[in-house]
């Protein structure tokens, strides 16, 4: 049957989340930590990192990944994948979604990994060195290209809709959040399961960064990932997934769903500037801010709360500060800003999705959690960057998150409410 397609016609909520965390393997478990002001940096423990100078990540703890699926199945996916259906499981269930009661081709995934399984391209490559061509193995591919996490969440759920991986780099949580907003609202499918998953904390990743100059070589986990601080000296890698069911309204009413909040705002641009750095003024980052308000059909003073992309690198923090002034005028000076990386590190391509979560989760409860570790203010970022936890009743929450190649995606969360 054809659906009626419309943008203004059709609300979209989130009714079901899912995380697999370095502080905690559920949603629930995740946020009580994040309130509790945990941190998930320790010693790298998925390889022999002595030799590295940088030496700390965010690493998921105790997952096995037969809690959430059958041996079989789980090996023939690799951790990024396998995390994203543990994830995408947790969110189904949540939201209470009968998947044998919907029409599969009305329920599609949106869920992005940023870099996909180096885990496999190092393995095999080791191989074809040392073993020859015919030793490699037959699942390389598949198991390592970064769209398996969507797939494999189609395949486990029997979800027929779009399934989609959109590879923004470190915005690809958001993007793939905001493109199933949009697949949505047009009328393409009435649930998407959208997000992010990441686990590239292996030598190559490790490796790479270092060499980019991006990582943090601390090893105080109090003071490794530190956004805005002005000691700040690079992000430390996380890992894990995060996936939500978007739902459109009265599909929601129709079942009985338990709402949490909101999809009202989406906004992209690019810097077409540098494959790494963000443009220096924020111009094309505030625009991405703007059009997302102006999607929501909000006024700047309408925004209280950014959840910031804030990876705790020198220039991120600097320009995404720039570019919040730029965006909200003086009203900037009245808006919390929090990173939630601060406490689990930057989890790459699932970061935008499990910020998400956050958001929804602060929103729910009246809550904006603190920046971890800040403790030093810098001249240059003289914005209210949240020391301490504040207990507060907010109405949106707008999440940045930006990605190598200038990729700039910005998403609203509004508390939902009928009217």
């Amino acid at each position: 049957m054809m659906q009626e397609r419309g943008k203004m016609s059709r609300r979209v909520v989130v009714t079901g989340m899912g995380a697999i965390t370095p502080i905690g393997l559920n949603v629930n478990e995740f946020f009580a930590n994040i309130k509790a002001g945990k941190v998930g940096f320790g010693p790298i423990t998925h390889f022999d990192a002595s030799e590295y100078k940088c030496r700390l990540a965010s690493e998921v703890k105790d997952f096995n990944p037969q809690d959430y699926m059958d041996f079989k199945a789980a090996k023939r996916m690799e951790l990024f994948s396998q995390y994203a259906v543990a994830a995408a499981g947790e969110a189904l269930a949540d939201a209470g979604l009968d998947m044998e009661a919907e029409d599969p081709y009305r329920v599609g995934v949106s869920v992005a990994s940023g870099i996909g399984a180096l885990q496999a391209l190092e393995r095999e490559h080791k191989r074809l060195i040392e073993k020859g061509p015919g030793r490699v193995g037959p699942l390389f591919i598949p198991l390592m290209i970064s769209n398996m996490a969507s797939g494999n969440i189609s395949i486990h759920f029997g979800c027929k809709g779009k399934n989609i991986n959109v590879v923004t780099a470190c915005a690809s949580g958001n993007n793939s959040i905001g493109e199933a907003l949009r697949t949505i609202q047009y009328g393409d499918a009435d649930v998407m399961l959208a997000g992010g998953t990441e686990s590239s904390v292996t030598p190559l990743g490790i490796a790479g960064f270092t060499a980019l100059t991006a990582l943090s070589t601390s090893d105080d986990i109090n003071r490794c990932s530190i956004p805005f601080d002005k000691e700040r000296s690079g992000f430390v890698m996380g890992e894990g997934s995060a996936v939500v069911v978007l739902e459109e309204l009265e599909h929601a009413r129709k079942r009985g769903a338990h709402i949490y909040a909101e999809v009202v705002g989406y906004g992209c641009t690019s810097d077409a500037y540098h494959i790494t750095s963000p443009a220096e003024d924020g111009v094309s980052t505030a625009r991405a801010m703007e059009l997302a308000i102006g999607d929501a059909g909000l006024k700047p003073t309408d925004i209280t709360y950014i959840n910031a992309h804030g990876t705790a690198t020198h220039h991120n923090d600097l320009f995404e500060t720039r570019a919040i002034k730029r965006a909200f005028g003086d009203h900037a000076q009245n808006i919390r800003i929090n990173s939630t990386k601060s406490m689990i590190g930057h989890l790459l391509g699932a970061a935008g999705a499990i910020e998400f979560v956050t958001c929804v989760k602060e929103l729910c409860e009246g809550y904006i959690h603190k920046t971890a570790g800040y403790q030093v203010p810098d001249e240059e970022c003289d914005l209210n960057y949240c020391p301490t936890a504040i207990n507060e009743e907010f109405t949106y929450a707008l999440s940045n998150s930006f990605g190598f190649g200038g990729h700039n995606a910005v998403l609203i969360i509004k508390k939902f409410s009928d009217n």
